[in-house]
């Protein structure tokens, strides 16, 4: 009986003292503000996680179909370049005030696998600016997407505008 009480007091601290810190104002909550190293990785690192765990399951189709590419082309002109930018454009206004930055996809097109960045695109992710997509697009409209990112990080700024051209009516978002 000891012990319970002792955990109980303990808890009932550590929720007074969380409910202290939020309500004290604190922590700098402006975009402006960047992270320490420590919260940086507890952030960066719950993340990654979360959206690994999540997308593990997630069966992907064959994204290696320039058709399915040059559509996704277009959605991620409509859809991404805001934040995320195109190859060969200057980051937006709105992308250079972000904190976190949006990443830059043509890297994470490398670093991550497709079903980690269709989960990603589908699902938002919290507190980042990044929508869920999948609110308003099928999955049918968002593998497109993926698939571009696929040939992204081939692309300097030429390339972009030139398979923009060729992507023209094809997509979800097609002109």
């Amino acid at each position: 009986m000891k012990k319970v009480k002792i955990a109980f007091g303990a808890a009932l601290v550590l929720g007074v003292g969380v409910l202290g810190f939020a309500y004290s104002g604190i922590f700098n909550i402006a975009a402006t503000a960047t992270h320490d190293p420590v919260t940086n990785w507890l952030l960066t690192t719950t993340r990654n996680r979360s959206i690994e765990v999540r997308a593990q399951d997630i069966e992907v189709p064959d994204l290696d179909n320039e058709k399915l590419q040059l559509a996704g082309l277009n959605d991620y002109n409509s859809m991404c370049t805001e934040c995320h930018t195109a190859p060969g454009r200057a980051p937006s206004s709105l992308a250079k005030g972000l904190n976190p930055p949006a990443p830059d996809l043509a890297e994470e097109a490398l670093e991550k696998p497709p079903e980690v960045l269709f989960w990603a695109t589908k699902n938002g992710i919290r507190m980042t600016g990044m929508p869920a997509w999948g609110i308003s697009h099928s999955d049918e409209e968002i593998w497109p997407v993926i698939a571009f990112l696929q040939v992204l990080p081939d692309l300097d700024g030429e390339d972009y505008k030139e398979m923009l051209e060729e992507a023209q009516g094809m997509g979800h978002h097609a002109d």
